[in-house]
């Protein structure tokens, strides 16, 4: 297999209606699959969510990383994804998180570190456009002078690779150590200032609505990479998810795959 460029692909642009956490697990999921079947182009998802909800990476343990009585109090689910890294606090209004699905021969040759690096250039660069001076740091981050900004996570199946990221547009950082065990033991004599500086949103940075946020950075996966059709999500694409959303991702076998 040879290595691919972004140019030498159709890519397309799925910008839906917010979904329920679950599904946006199982979604990822068969739009992977799909893009290494070949039935789907290459294909940048933006996802929009419907209700709050903690990310948990494949490989963390729930009672590591999740409190539990914190989760309910809020009415915030926590959902597993298929791909490693960390775990991520979402509020709907608060959060950017996109998707980008290709064939693995756009990342040939890499290792991880190389790859998520050259699949984060292109939002390094979205930002640079937005006025924020940002930066990839290695595994997984994307930050800058005023705190993390990003976190991304891959996985890599039959041929296709997934890479998504989470960005921080706004955040409640006192509900987020309520809710997250990881990194309390370091907050927890400093107080929510440090919290804000660990995690530093894109609002402050830009001063721009999410929406037009999330615009630019689109438009700058098109310039960049030679188009961006808008798409949709076919019919049995999105009724595969819900059923592996409502068998899998919903269940609490697998979000506690890891106790």
């Amino acid at each position: 297999m040879s290595r691919t460029r972004w140019q030498d692909h159709d890519w397309r642009l799925v910008h839906m209606e917010p979904q329920a956490p679950a599904l946006h697990m199982a979604l990822d999921d068969v739009m992977l699959d799909e893009v290494a079947a070949g039935r789907r182009p290459p294909t940048l998802r933006v996802w929009e969510w419907g209700t709050s909800a903690v990310v948990m990476g494949r490989f963390q343990s729930l009672r590591n990383e999740v409190d539990r009585e914190g989760a309910e109090r809020h009415g915030i689910q926590v959902v597993r994804r298929i791909s490693g890294g960390g775990a991520m606090f979402i509020e709907p209004g608060n959060t950017i998180t996109y998707s980008v699905v290709a064939p693995e021969s756009l990342v040939q040759g890499m290792d991880f570190e190389q790859a998520y690096a050259f699949m984060d250039e292109w939002v390094i660069e979205a930002l640079a456009g937005l006025g924020v001076k940002a930066w990839y740091v290695p595994l997984n981050d994307i930050t800058s002078p005023g705190g993390k900004i990003a976190g991304a996570a891959q996985a890599r199946r039959r041929g296709a690779v997934l890479h998504h990221v989470t960005m921080a547009y706004d955040i409640d950082a006192v509900k987020m150590m309520e809710v997250l065990r990881i990194g309390r033991e370091k907050l927890s004599d400093k107080g929510t200032k440090s919290a804000l500086k660990r995690v530093d949103p894109l609002r402050s940075q830009t001063g721009l609505p999410r929406a037009e946020v999330i615009e630019r950075m689109i438009e700058t996966f098109r310039t960049r990479h030679g188009g961006l059709t808008r798409d949709h999500l076919h019919p049995d694409e999105l009724g595969r998810a819900q059923t592996l959303a409502r068998e899998k991702f919903e269940t609490p076998e697998w979000t506690a795959l890891l106790p």
